[in-house]
């Protein structure tokens, strides 16, 4: 038995597990290990500390919990069978997500997929001791789960013999009903997200902020979880948990790799990854620990500093330069989501407007336009809605893009729902500075900043302040007007790439003159692009 306990996992199975697939993240064994490592020492010693994982897949908690334990009450008892029964049957519990998971938990727990079997390193009474999973089915209103908020048309009827996703943890009114017991720990790696039936099936919710607010019900004394970090923005259904977990003083620490691929091996989770330790009798600031492109930065500050988290320690302390100038930002004009009413439709060849769509360019008739009028006969600044990488994730240089396309559209012509238009001008000259303003360093960093996913909306655009644009503006201007140090300036040109390209459209079969009807000379580059595309 000594030996079982003592012995290196060389190859360790789990951590083979964890990089299967991104549809459950199963936790490496060096991870679980870093969110356990915050917890405090004295636990490890403690017989009567209760540890719950209400979420398990691998069990990989609960093993790393056990091994400490084991070590840790050694002198308080010395038998090692005596030992081992006390912490597996009263100090450990887990809950399963299905029934593999179940049986994969036991088995990494107990050595055991049935610890009440002679292989288990300790005996229980029933075959799943305590690591339970129960079949559990969505309470359906409206169409949705009233738990969990999946679709019923997703998860519901004519699915029989397939997994429902309906997890007992988050399906529960009264959870402190399943052990009858506090816990002093919870701790786990929660599944991230349920399809709900939109976007032709590509639309997902979030749910393991249910998780976390399931567990803080529980009040246990220490809450410590892995979570994707998209929840620092908000978005959607994370709007309220953002707000309650920047107000909650008890959050202690919050680490984050903002690349998931350094945290989980060869999965990429938009917006990064976060595990955090909540303490329920410990108020005050939170320490802060950021890993970015292979560095880490730690400080100690308030979470809800902004309406927003930044997670970068040196990206905060250039937002609270750009800030302190008190000028309004551009999430007050950038234009929401179909600026001109215009989804992803079609292009007609016969329309009077100029249609810039992820087709190219091209042409459509007025009668599409039924929001935004205003802005047809003006210049309009538009960038991509899609960030340049998945979630702006980082190129093997470290850098990042943030923006696809950023362009300005002359008058008699719109685009489709797959741009965002960040400001429109009588002033053609206004319009190309705002153009030239947003493809600069510092604004593209101010924007990724906001950026939690692969989308940008406006308010992406919260941190940058709108200008003066009766002049340009360069990156050197914008660095000195805002007291950057050399280190901050060298830490964004670290981090962004030079150059957001410029459109270049499919080739159309419209002349230049069919193209805009009216007699305003567009920009020198939409110019040269429509003569070649028409050639």
């Amino acid at each position: 038995m000594a030996d079982l306990f003592a012995a290196a996992y060389n190859p360790d199975v789990l951590t083979c597990l964890a990089n299967l697939s991104n549809d459950e993240v199963f936790t490496p064994p060096e991870l679980a290990n870093q969110v356990l490592d915050m917890l405090p020492n004295e636990l490890w010693s403690d017989a009567s500390a209760t540890f719950l994982d209400p979420c398990c897949k691998s069990g990989v908690f609960l093993r790393e919990i056990a091994k400490r334990l084991i070590v840790g009450l050694a002198d308080q008892i010395p038998d090692l069978q005596e030992r081992v029964d006390h912490i597996f049957q009263k100090q450990l519990f887990g809950i399963a997500i299905t029934e593999l998971t179940s049986l994969l938990s036991r088995r990494s727990l107990y050595c055991s997929k049935w610890p009440n079997g002679k292989y288990s390193v300790t005996r229980f009474e029933s075959a799943e001791g305590n690591l339970r999973f129960r079949e559990c089915q969505h309470t359906w209103v409206n169409g949705r789960c009233s738990f969990c908020g999946a679709s019923k048309k997703e998860l519901g009827d004519g699915r029989e013999g397939l997994e429902t996703h309906a997890y007992e943890f988050i399906h529960l009114k009264n959870p402190e009903e399943l052990f009858n017991m506090k816990f002093d720990v919870i701790v786990g790696n929660p599944p991230y997200q349920l399809s709900d039936g939109g976007g032709n099936g590509s639309s997902a919710t979030p749910i393991y902020q249910l998780f976390v607010q399931q567990a803080m019900r529980l009040s246990p004394r220490h809450l410590s979880m892995i979570i994707p970090a998209r929840w620092y923005s908000g978005g959607k259904g994370l709007d309220s948990f953002r707000s309650e977990m920047l107000a909650d003083k008890r959050l202690r620490k919050l680490v984050t790799y903002q690349d998931s691929r350094e945290c989980f091996s060869g999965v990429d989770i938009a917006g990064g990854v976060c595990y955090f330790l909540w303490k329920r009798d410990e108020h005050g600031m939170c320490e802060v620990e950021t890993h970015e492109a292979g560095f880490v930065s730690r400080e100690t500050r308030s979470l809800d500093e902004y309406p927003i988290f930044v997670p970068s320690n040196t990206a905060v302390g250039i937002v609270r330069k750009v800030l302190n100038g008190q000028e309004t930002t551009f999430d007050a004009v950038v234009r929401s989501r179909r600026p001109f009413g215009i989804g992803s439709d079609n292009p007609d060849e016969n329309g009077e407007l100029g249609y810039r769509w992820r087709g190219g360019l091209n042409r459509i008739r007025r009668s599409a336009v039924v929001s935004g009028n205003e802005m047809v006969d003006l210049w309009k600044v538009i960038v991509s809605k899609a960030s340049a990488e998945h979630a702006g994730q980082s190129d093997k240089n470290g850098q990042r893009k943030i923006l696809t396309v950023v362009e300005t559209l002359p008058p008699d012509c719109v685009c489709s729902e797959t741009y965002l238009v960040v400001d429109a001008f009588n002033d053609k000259q206004k319009a190309l500075r705002l153009e030239s303003y947003l493809r600069t360093k510092i604004v593209r960093f101010l924007i990724w900043q906001a950026t939690p996913t692969q989308n940008i909306s406006k308010s992406c655009f919260q941190f940058v302040p709108i200008q003066d644009f009766s002049k340009p503006w360069t990156d050197e201007e914008l660095y000195a007007k805002y007291g950057l140090t050399d280190e901050e300036i060298a830490f964004i040109e670290s981090m962004i790439k030079a150059r957001v390209r410029r459109f270049t459209p499919m080739r159309i079969r419209i002349p230049i003159t069919r193209v805009f009807s009216r007699s305003d000379i567009p920009p020198s580059t939409w110019r040269s692009a429509l003569l070649s595309s028409s050639r």
